[in-house]
């Protein structure tokens, strides 16, 4: 599978890649503008849809409104997962946006396992660290997950992604 995350904040970039074909996986941002638009146009073109949702980092960098915070209460994480699935209809799982802390604390991954696995939703590891237990919590509480192989795009120039994209192949 190839999914493109961060979608929804710039949205001609999210238009160009909604044409791609629907084999791609989309996955957007809860707090993007005009959400539930963009993600209708996306759905009717046949592709699978993810809530690319914000988890707290290792490091100052901001992961975003409503992100999900270790040592936040479980209602408020609980809450927070609701809020931004709320956001737009259609989702057929969730991956984590930055998270390389958050993915690592296994009480906070339970709560947001045990939530998906009551929608019907899988979980994406986008594994932004070694140390995530996401996969690891999905797989002990039954729920499907997959995890990501290869960044196509941690190097952005036309080289290192072909390079990247040889690897996929």
């Amino acid at each position: 599978a190839i999914v493109i995350d961060d979608m929804g904040l710039d949205m001609t970039d999210s238009r160009h890649a909604v044409t791609l074909p629907p084999a791609v996986t989309l996955s957007y941002m809860p707090y993007a503008t005009r959400l539930r638009e963009q993600t209708k146009e996306a759905r009717e073109a046949g592709h699978e849809l993810l809530l690319h949702m914000p988890m707290e980092p290792l490091g100052a960098a901001d992961p975003g409104p409503g992100a999900l915070l270790v040592g936040l209460p479980p209602d408020e994480i609980r809450r927070r997962l609701d809020t931004a699935l709320a956001s737009f209809t259609g989702q057929d799982g969730v991956n984590n946006h930055m998270g390389s802390r958050f993915t690592a604390d296994r009480s906070g991954m339970e709560i947001v396992i045990d939530d998906l696995k009551q929608r019907g939703l899988f979980f994406l590891d986008s594994r932004t660290s070694a140390q995530s237990v996401g996969a690891d919590v999905a797989r002990q509480r039954g729920e499907p997950y997959v995890t990501r192989d290869v960044f196509l795009d941690d190097i952005i120039t036309p080289k290192a992604v072909r390079a990247q994209m040889d690897a996929v192949e």
